[in-house]
């Protein structure tokens, strides 16, 4: 879209005629992750200054939906899925499988621009820190987060996610 070679320019400031045929003229790819997932990478990337994952949980409660960090707000919140129509939902643990069609679909070669683990390793992986890190919140907390997650959770199949009811 010509205006957005001018440099980086947030969506919001265009009129809506301009949005749609911004929009329409992209394949618009969104990648998501389960909310648990992102809060314990986000904890484990240093990003919360707490010194437990139990007090970060907390602080990102507290935060709210509006003072908190992109790194933990609900992917609804950040990306609009019901404003934008995506052309593909990319879930992260299946990455491998689901780029292989995206890059197929481009006509890009497949072999040497996947990620090197296997969807298996990182599921395996998520599954044993969620499992760990889920133990540490109070039962309180497990209810606050899955409400504050709700959005995400019903616009994205995370089934496993330890948040889903």
């Amino acid at each position: 879209y010509r205006r957005l070679r001018a440099g980086e320019t947030r969506l919001s400031r265009f009129n809506q005629t301009e949005r749609r045929a911004m929009l329409g003229s992209y394949t618009k790819v969104l990648f998501v992750r389960d909310p648990f997932h992102r809060l314990i990478a986000t904890f484990l990337q240093g990003m919360g200054i707490s010194p437990s994952f139990s007090s970060f949980v907390q602080e990102v409660l507290d935060s709210g939906m509006h003072n908190g960090s992109a790194a933990w707000k609900p992917l609804v919140s950040l990306c609009r899925p019901c404003l934008v129509q995506y052309d593909y939902v990319v879930k992260f643990g299946f990455l491998r499988q689901e780029l292989g069609h995206l890059l197929r679909r481009a006509g890009l070669p497949v072999g040497s621009l996947l990620p090197e683990l296997t969807d298996s390793q990182v599921q395996w992986t998520y599954r044993w820190l969620s499992e760990q890190m889920f133990s540490e919140l109070s039962a309180r907390q497990r209810k606050q987060l899955s409400h504050f997650y709700r959005w995400d959770l019903a616009a994205f199949p995370f089934s496993s996610s330890f948040l889903s009811d």
